[in-house]
């Protein structure tokens, strides 16, 4: 199996070249079989068409096209950030091509903080230091770029104004969800208003 996603609703289908509602980027080690398996069935039951990728997708040492083609066909991003994320290479490449499409296309991203507070992942403290440490005395010690790259994604994601979600309260995941579907119900009505328009000055 090459990936998973959950039930379609009718929010999936909106906007044609967006194949999913939700992309999760979370460190599998962490939180696959705890907090994101949970969050992704809870997505599922909302009727939100969530990509969760499998292990076969991060073989080798790049991000798989397929992956890479599941972010960008991904209305909003979900971030799960938990200790060990930044030791996840694939973790800090997608972290990268998420930002990328906030750029270019506009994506919401929604930055969760499991077990971990945002100031470690905006300043790099804690284990995010230590596995940057890692990252910068082990292979990765001559791309500077690369290196500089992720560190700017960790900061500008860390940073985005009002979508700090915490995990611990029940109304943390309740406001997550209240804020996926009313993104995912102005997209749609744009979408309407614009087809509405164009058959309006058709001949």
């Amino acid at each position: 199996m090459a990936q998973q996603a959950s039930s379609s609703s009718s929010s999936s289908s909106f906007i044609s070249k967006y194949k999913y509602d939700v992309f999760l980027s979370f460190r599998g080690a962490d939180t696959r079989f705890r907090f994101t398996g949970n969050l992704y069935s809870a997505l599922s039951q909302r009727g939100i068409f969530t990509f969760i990728d499998d292990e076969a997708l991060r073989k080798g040492e790049e991000i798989a096209p397929s992956l890479g083609r599941a972010i960008k066909e991904s209305r909003i991003s979900i971030i799960v950030f938990s200790k060990n994320y930044a030791s996840s290479t694939f973790c800090l490449d997608e972290l990268v091509q998420i930002l990328e499409c906030k750029t270019k296309q506009n994506m919401w991203i929604f930055p969760v903080f499991y077990e971990i507070d945002p100031s470690d992942v905006r300043q790099k403290n804690g284990s995010y230091k230590e596995e940057f440490a890692n990252h910068e005395g082990g292979r990765f010690k001559d791309d500077i770029q690369k290196l500089q790259k992720w560190r700017n994604a960790l900061h500008q994601a860390a940073n985005l104004s009002g979508s700090h979600f915490k995990i611990g309260l029940v109304t943390s995941l309740n406001r997550l969800f209240h804020c996926i579907q009313h993104h995912l119900s102005l997209a749609s009505y744009s979408k309407l208003a614009k087809s509405s328009q164009a058959s309006f000055h058709t001949p």
